[in-house]
């Protein structure tokens, strides 16, 4: 494959797992330019995720904005057609789990991916203009949440999206109180710095099958647990309103829900301009564009 060679993340293409390091920034062109650089972060909370991977913001999104985000989030889950390829159910059963490109299809999500905070942090930590890749809304339902399993969403990016560099991060806004035990989200500190290369081939239409149990650009246990004793564990919890953002490239997953209380989130995943999607580095042909905005939809508060 053309540029296999010289591709410092390349990922599924040995039958073993190993580690890479990482070779771009983690906070864009610089740790002391975006210090410099005015913004919402100050530079205690950029060094916490230049070292961490990630920083957790309680009450970032308003008890306003809060209120017409749960309302379209309700609407849109309950207009959502389970036969549609951007909506996807829990395997084995009929309760959607996610729907996606949420910032195409309603004003209230575009509004909040331009005219929130969300891409002004994500402009200071990545370096400038940014777009959103891809939203949607994470549903784990009281009793029957299923789990997500371990991955860096970068790995997939990379290799089935075309994505060239570790220049985007995701922000999840927390919809329902996340709790220690209705499967909050989980991310390994520090882990976004080495790259895990993953093993086997990606099949086609691997997308189908992953967005609801992925098997493939997941981490081999050897690999989670170097990573977990190096770094441990943090739990995303807290109450609607709070938002995590998060490097591409931390490992990151979510245990089931079991208990009686629903857990509720949306995802925004922004990308640089400047690191705009080319040809998948796997192989494959480009995932469709509700997983991968490869025309992008400009930011207008």
């Amino acid at each position: 494959m053309a540029g296999l060679a010289t591709d410092p993340y390349r990922s599924r293409i040995a039958e073993r797992w190993e580690f890479a390091p990482r070779v771009d920034p983690v906070v864009w062109p610089s740790l002391a330019e975006a210090a410099a650089t005015a913004g919402p972060l100050d530079g205690a909370a950029l060094a916490r995720y230049d070292r961490d991977g990630f920083l957790v913001l309680p009450g970032l999104i308003g008890p306003d904005e809060l209120t017409a985000l749960v309302a379209e989030t309700d609407r849109l889950v309950a207009a959502a057609d389970p036969g549609r390829d951007d909506v996807v159910v829990e395997p084995g059963g009929a309760a959607v789990r996610s729907v996606f490109r949420v910032h195409r299809t309603s004003p209230v999500m575009a509004r909040l991916c331009a005219a929130s905070p969300l891409a002004q942090i994500a402009g200071q930590l990545l370096g400038g203009e940014v777009y959103v890749h891809q939203s949607r809304i994470n549903l784990k339902p009281a009793f029957a949440g299923r789990p997500f399993p371990w991955h860096s969403d970068f790995e997939t990016w990379h290799s089935e999206d075309g994505m060239p560099r570790m220049r985007a991060l995701s922000a999840s806004i927390l919809l329902t109180e996340n709790t220690p035990h209705n499967g909050p989200l989980m991310l390994v500190p520090g882990s976004h710095r080495r790259f895990v290369r993953c093993q086997g081939e990606t099949p086609d239409q691997h997308f189908r099958q992953s967005l609801r149990n992925q098997a493939y650009g997941v981490p081999d246990p050897a690999a989670l647990t170097t990573l977990v004793a190096d770094g441990g564990i943090a739990s995303v919890v807290g109450p609607p309103g709070t938002v995590v953002i998060f490097d591409c490239n931390v490992m990151h997953g979510s245990a089931g829900n079991i208990t009686p209380a629903p857990r509720h989130n949306i995802f925004v995943c922004f990308n640089s301009t400047a690191n705009r999607l080319v040809r998948p580095f796997g192989g494959t042909p480009p995932r469709p564009a509700f997983l991968a905005e490869r025309e992008p939809l400009a930011l207008v508060g």
